[in-house]
């Protein structure tokens, strides 16, 4: 005789109307509705005037005109949890997305809105499943650190969202690939939020955004695993992830000391002229005299293919650099030759009105290439910024300034002699083509900091 198996009310009747999988979900993997379907309970609109209803099993938000961005939050604030929804935009004109462990209205942000969002971007930008700070400190993960995600999202259909946030880590997935990696110790908890964009001209009032199947999971996480090929934002200073490390990332320093790092000149650390202290790694300021100090400083290893990401904080006027592919061959009086991703106050410094056509500015590869940057994602003067080299196996080069793709070329290439020959590394045979190289940070006589320098050789 088969056993009998008994079912509560409440699953019975959402089995017997078409809902066995949501029903059964909820019994068993503890995942809970955070919209039922009706009624906007448990939610509220704060800081902008944007109309937000119940449609046909719908959160439908729509735009006005002259109001600030808006949101619908819940009442009940989270900590780690686990988030799935699907929605729709009807219109590229304007963008929308999801905020998590957000708050509202607290000193410094009157009726604002604050906390990472998970980005809705129906432009030809396509970032949507990147993490921007609303309010606060902008783009997080811009797509450019993913750009095969790009494509994921789907205009006038319903995409399916994902997102993680377990201890500091925030993953997302859309349409179940797989798109940002976030490691922030900001934030531990908050609001979960539903945005409807501000608004500024007639042709962008009245468009809809549409949200429904909204569920939660706060009991009995696992944190999801993700591909190899994610590149993490990791803003805990000099620390690597589980992932990070299975994935072949190594600090190039520890926080502590100066260990793997040597003179440009010679077999051991400088004795003056940098400092180690607070989890930082400081050149000192010799009144810009260029490498008259402690003079520069490398890596023992030499590096091939890599991705190099560093985080750099500058003193008002100052100049630095992060140079790569260093063989210590050309004997130079002042600062090793190389390849250098220019670490400069483009406001104040000179170099930054020399060379041409500006490629002596900030984040460009020095005296070769300008660095194409949005100016807002240049963090101020005193803040940290995150730098990041990336050399491809067929010597294809990318530079990145906190997130986003400035400039790239190609080693060896015809355009890569071309600008070598006009520029102040003419002089050097085969300039800028050695099969590897050091790692240099720069010694140019103005305090600069270095933190969070982290390496993955590439294949």
């Amino acid at each position: 005789m088969k056993p009998r198996v008994y079912l509560g009310a409440s699953l019975l009747a959402a089995l017997a109307f078409g809902q066995p999988s949501l029903a059964l979900a909820q019994a068993n993997d503890g995942w809970q509705n955070l919209f039922d379907g009706k009624t906007l309970n448990g939610w509220k609109r704060v800081a902008g005037t944007a109309d937000y209803k119940v449609e046909n099993g719908n959160i439908v938000g729509t735009t006005v005109m002259n109001s600030g961005n808006t949101f619908l939050v819940t009442e009940k604030e989270y900590g780690d949890f686990q988030l799935e929804l699907d929605f729709m935009l009807e219109s590229n004109v304007s963008n929308s997305g999801v905020q998590t462990r957000s708050h509202f209205n607290t000193p410094g942000f009157e009726n604002r809105v604050y906390g990472r969002q998970i980005e809705f971007d129906p432009s030809e930008r396509a970032w949507s499943g990147g993490v921007y700070d609303e309010a606060r400190r902008q783009w997080l993960y811009p797509l450019d650190l993913n750009p095969k995600a790009k494509s994921l999202f789907k205009l006038g259909q319903y995409n399916h969202l994902r997102i993680e946030c377990i201890g500091n880590e925030t993953k997302t997935w859309l349409n179940g690939t797989p798109v940002a990696y976030v490691v922030d110790p900001v934030d531990p908890s908050g609001f979960i939020g539903l945005q409807v964009h501000a608004v500024t001209t007639e042709d962008q009032a009245g468009k809809k955004v549409f949200f429904k199947n909204i569920k939660i999971k706060t009991t009995g996480l696992k944190p999801s695993p993700f591909p190899t090929d994610i590149y993490v934002v990791n803003f805990v200073p000099n620390y690597l992830t589980p992932y990070e490390k299975q994935h072949g990332w190594k600090l190039l320093f520890d926080g502590k000391t100066a260990q793997g790092w040597r003179s440009a000149k010679g077999p051991k650390f400088p004795g003056s002229g940098w400092r180690t202290s607070d989890g930082t790694l400081t050149v000192l300021s010799s009144e810009g005299k260029e490498s008259a100090n402690g003079g520069d400083i490398v890596t023992n290893d030499e590096y091939k293919a890599f991705d190099l990401s560093f985080e750099f904080k500058l003193t008002p006027g100052a100049n630095s650099g992060v140079k790569y592919f260093v063989t210590l061959k050309e004997k130079s009086d002042a600062s090793a030759i190389g390849l250098e991703y220019q670490v400069l106050d483009d406001e104040l410094h000179p170099d930054a009105k020399l060379g041409r056509d500006g490629n002596r500015t900030l984040a460009s590869l020095y005296d070769l290439k300008k660095a194409d940057k949005n100016p807002r994602f240049i963090h101020k003067i005193g803040e940290w910024n995150v730098g990041r080299v990336v050399v491809y196996p067929d010597n294809r080069v990318e530079h990145y300034l906190n997130g986003s793709k400035v400039l790239e070329y190609q080693r060896g290439s015809k355009d890569f002699k071309d600008l070598v020959a006009i520029s102040k590394y003419k002089v050097w045979p085969n300039f800028g083509e050695a099969p590897s190289g050091h790692i240099l940070l720069q010694d140019h006589g103005n305090e600069v900091s270095f933190r969070s320098i982290k390496i993955k050789e590439l294949k």
